[in-house]
Formats: C-alpha cells, structure tokens, sequence
C-alpha cells in the first residue's frame, strides 16, 4: 500500500520524482505529494486524486532542487484529502516525512504529544512521525529517526528530510518494503524498484529493523541498535521497457498478451525432456529434507491463495504428499501443531505480503522449513524463506495480477512433478508432463487469439449485475480467480462456486439475469460438469462456457463456449484462466472502469 520515491543527486529532483509517482500509482492513488530541498530551503507540494492532479497543481511551478521525497498514497487513516497527503511536517516545518505501513500506536504518541503543545494539521498516523523525528533532532537526522524507530509499534517505510541537514535523506524500514537504488548522477529510495529502474538497475534492500543515510556520494546502511551493515548491491533483471505500455491500453491487457512468455521464463533452464524431472536449484540448500516431505501446508493471499488451491490438486496428483492451503490472514491467529519435516511455502509476487509474511514467520516458530515463491528478488520473503523459486516474470503493473498467477501455477506444477518423479511417478509420465508443459506458451497464443470472440461475449453480457462462475477439482480454484478478476476491475458482483456445491444454494439465484461461467474441458470431471450445466440451463440462466476444442456436445448446451486446447487434465487451470481474465478486462473496459487502478485496491498489500 502507497508508494514512496527519493532522489538525492546531482539532477533536478523534480522530474524524477513525477516519473516514479507514475510508476508507483498502482499502489495508492487517493493523493500524492512532494518535497524538494534546495539548500536549506524545502518546498512542499500536495494534492488530493490522482498523480496527474498533482502534476496540473506543480507543472508551470519552478521547484528547484535536487534533494527530494514523494508520495502517491492508498488512505488508512484519514480522507483521501491535500490535508492528510503526504509528505508531513513537524510544527517549524523543518521535518519533511513520507511514510507507508500503520503506527498501530499512534494514539497514544499523539495524545503525548499534544500535551507538549504539538498542534496537528492532518488526520493521519504519520504525521506522529514528524513530531517525534523533530523532538529527537540535535544535528544527526539518522540519530533522530533511529529514536523515533524505537518508540513506534507497528510497521512502516519512512523517508525523512530535513531543512538543516541538507543533501540527506534517511529512509528506515520495519516490514513495509524500502530499496535504495545506486546510480551514476545520484542515489534513490523507493518501495518498488519500477520507480527507479530507469535511472538504476543496482539496488540495495533494507532489512527489517534497518535505517540508511543516502547523499549523492554515498548510501550508509545501520541497524536500530546503531550497528553499521555492509551490504554489496544487485543487479535487478527488469529494463526500464518492461513497465512501459508498449502500445496496449492497459497494463492489464499488456500482462495478460505478455502470458506466453511469462510460462517459458517460469520454466527456462528448468526442463530436463529426456529425464522427465526438472531442475530447480532454488530449492537445493533443502532438497534432502524436502525429498522426504510428506506434509506441506501452501500460505497466501488473494489470487496467490487460489494458485495454492490449484497447487494442492496438482500434488495430490504427482506426489505422496498432503498438502493444505492456508489463507494467510487467518493461518497466523490458527493453534499450528505441524508434523516433523512439514514444509510451508509462501506464494507472494511481491514478496512483502504482510500475512503472509507474518504467516511463515509464525510457521517458523513452530518448526516448519520456510520454502517461498516470489517475483521480486531480494524481497522480505524471499529473504526469510530457507529456499525458494522465483518467478521471473518481470514487473507486473496493473494491480489484478494475471500473468503472476499463471507464473505461479506453472511453478507449482514444476516442484510437484520435481518431487513425484523421486517419488512414484515414472519416467514416461515425467516426459509426458514436460512435453505439455513446454506446449503451453502455444497453446496461450492460441487462446489470446480468440480475443476479439470473447471482446464480443464481454459486449453481450457487460451489463449483466451479477455472475456465477463453477467448476470441479482443478477448475473449482480458476472459477473463484474468474470471479475474483471479474469484480475486482469490473466492480459486478460475481461468486466463484465448486459446481457440485451449486444445488446447494447458489441454484437459487439462477435466472435468465445471471450469466453462469462453466469451467469445463475434458477431465476427469467433464461429465459432472455437463450435468451442472444442464441445471443451469433447465433454469434459463445464460451459459459462458471454457470448453476443450472440439467439444459439439457443451456447443449444445452452453449459449457462447470458449475453446482452449486440449492438454493434462493438471495444466487445464492454465489454459481455462486466460478466457476468465480477457472476460473480465472486456466487461471493465465496456463499462469504463479504471482498469489497471480499481477503486479501494492496491497492488502491495503490506498492512494487515
């Protein structure tokens, strides 16, 4: 949630500062804000809205400068107003702060402070944090922030400035995302590495608990104890191109076309055909014990959470092992009692979910081996994760994560055939699953192709209040991402159901005004899924159906059917999402929604 940008250097800040705003909306537009020093002078600059809103308020102001700290913020205390906007100030306005995460005790600092005079001019927890940054300043900002650090409880990624000590910017992190990037004409800091990847591709990560001093020469790392850390820069994988629209009209539609080859980076140099095994060196520093495994437990969020779902079906496929999904949010607050050797794998594209963060951190606790799947390196969980896999999927804008959730079910079916082949899987089945495997960047394409057929169905049922999407087994988890994408960017009301379970309520709804998504290709459990469609239509309700190619006998039932080829009955959830995603762009886009920024959502979400 929100986004924070830095920049101090030998440039003009201003500009750079905008450019990583825009790169950083997707992660809190409700207000965005600025402030440049230039000697020992700060001007500050806010507004309500969006990022283009501050641009129009500051495009023919002169802001010299190039020592700078901006904002685009996702509202948790306080309005989305130009008051509660960030950067915040203390009372003699020489404290400039900017600030991602909650101070869960605020209330108290706040209520201290107001004794000692401190008068407030926002709504907002972290404007606490100029106040006690000022109290605390006698010549070394890192000294102030660093007391500051130790009387707040919650979490947060802080950037401060400060008029007397100009050309510094300190940043700090406790479990809310902060990189410091280091470039040629100055130094960065940024909650995503896409707000700066066009200035820099050498990043540091903080860790938690951790504070930076960053001047054009140089970057400083300290802990809160004040003890200082040497830590060597990496080298990010992503091109400034990559979070570029590149002629599409969304990010969301770029990510969802980009499909193809996010699969063949999820599984390059990861393939062994002849073998039928593939090979994923992440995992090694615990491949002995995970070759023993026989309990695992998949933790997420979101669409993370329903990959997991997929993810459990695929194993219990082609492996021996007993795997649970946990949604994050509630597995922390669960009484854990794991079996000896039980592994836990955290599914985030971010890395820095806080749930889930929180989750694996609790399973640690309890005595569980941390394995993580994530897209961006060097992030909190791939840091705190024993070993892991990344996605490699480049940076993912658009804040309804498609291609993310395809890299994830790709890498899952990955690890599970890795552990079924040293299980009880044979060699021909290995080679068999490989071969589909390496046949579904293909097989996406020809999906995306049927685009303009399903921008037709979108415009036929657009209008339509409310949706049910149904399916068994493996395509149960894709009816609930269907309709997850659905009302996220689309804002219609739509309920992802396991077919069987429809009779059981759900059936109720069912009239000419509800358009059912049936998630049916021929798998084990097409002929259940033939006699729920069938209930469906008895009722009159509209019928969208994801079928195999070819099938005559769902064209006689359903009233539109999407055809995706034929494959494994387990890699069916990769081909079956990609028609649910392009339906739920078409149905946002003829309605007029904001697409890649849907309204209360954020890419990150690092708050509980």
């Amino acid at each position: 949630m929100c986004g924070i940008v830095c920049y101090v250097g030998t440039q003009d800040a201003k500009p750079i500062l905008l450019e990583g705003l825009r790169r950083l909306e997707y992660r809190g537009y409700d207000s965005a804000g600025l402030a440049v020093q230039d000697g020992g002078e700060i001007g500050l600059h806010r507004s309500a809205g969006r990022i283009i809103d501050l641009e129009k308020k500051i495009n023919d102001v002169a802001i010299p400068g190039c020592t700078g700290i901006a904002h685009t913020r996702w509202a948790t205390h306080g309005e989305p107003t130009e008051e509660n906007a960030h950067p915040h100030r203390d009372q003699e306005e020489k404290v400039f702060v900017i600030h991602n995460g909650i101070i869960e005790n605020y209330h108290s600092l706040k209520k201290k402070l107001a004794k000692s005079g401190v008068k407030y001019r926002s709504d907002t927890d972290t404007e606490v944090l100029a106040h006690l940054i000022a109290g605390h300043f006698d010549g070394s900002l890192t000294e102030a922030v660093r007391k500051t650090m130790s009387q707040v409880e919650g979490t947060f990624g802080l950037a401060v400035i400060h008029k007397d000590v100009p050309g510094e910017i300190v940043v700090a992190r406790r479990g809310s995302p902060l990189i410091i990037g280091v470039g040629e004409d100055g130094n960065f800091a940024a909650s995503d590495v896409a707000a700066m990847v066009r200035y820099t591709n050498k990043v540091l990560h903080l860790n938690d608990n951790e504070l930076a001093s960053i001047t054009a020469e140089g970057v400083s790392i300290s802990t809160a104890q004040a003890k200082e850390v040497q830590r060597p820069a990496e080298t990010v994988e992503w091109l400034p191109e990559d979070a570029e629209l590149n002629g599409f009209p969304h990010f969301m539609l770029k990510e969802i076309f980009e499909q193809p080859e996010t699969i063949n980076n999820a599984m390059r140099g990861r393939l062994e055909p002849g073998e039928g095994v593939p090979k994923l060196g992440g995992i090694m520093p615990v491949w002995n014990d995970l070759k023993k495994c026989r309990h695992m437990v998949i933790v997420a969020c979101g669409t993370s959470y329903y990959a997991g779902c997929v993810g459990r079906t695929i194993f219990e496929k082609l492996t021996e092992i007993d795997v649970e999904v946990e949604l994050a949010s509630e597995f922390r607050y669960q009484k854990l009692n794991f079996p000896p050797n039980t592994f836990i794998i955290a599914l985030s594209q971010s890395g820095e979910t806080a749930d889930t963060l929180a989750a694996i951190r609790e399973a640690s606790r309890k005595g569980a081996t941390l394995l993580g799947i994530v897209n961006v390196v060097g992030s909190s969980i791939a840091r705190e994760t024993a070993a892991g896999i990344y996605n490699h999927a480049g940076p993912e804008i658009g804040v309804a994560s498609t291609k993310i959730f395809i890299s994830q079910l790709t890498i899952l079916t990955l690890l599970a055939l890795l552990l079924g082949r040293h299980q009880n899987l044979s060699l021909t089945e290995g080679v068999e699953a490989i071969k589909a495997l390496g046949a579904l960047p293909d097989q996406v394409r020809q999906i995306l192709s049927q685009d303009n057929h399903i921008q037709a169905i979108a415009e036929k049922y657009f209008k339509y209040n409310n949706w049910l999407f149904l399916g068994r087994k493996y395509g149960y988890p894709i009816a609930m991402e269907g309709a997850l994408k659905l009302k996220e960017i689309s804002y219609i009301h739509a309920e992802g159901y396991a077919a069987g379970e429809m009779k059981h309520g759900p059936i109720a709804l069912i009239n000419p005004e509800m358009p059912t998504v049936a998630i049916a290709p021929r798998d084990a459990m097409y002929e259940k899924m033939i006699g729920n469609m069938q209930e469906v239509k008895s009722r009159r309700g509209p019928l969208i159906a994801i079928a195999t190619e070819g099938d005559e006998k769902i064209r006689e039932i359903a009233d539109e059917v999407i055809e995706i080829p034929h494959t494994l009955e387990y890699l069916y959830p990769v081909l079956a999402t990609v028609p649910c995603q392009l339906l739920a762009y078409h149905c946002a886009r003829f309605l007029n929604r904001d697409i890649d920024k849907p309204r209360n959502l954020a890419k990150s979400v690092t708050v509980e």
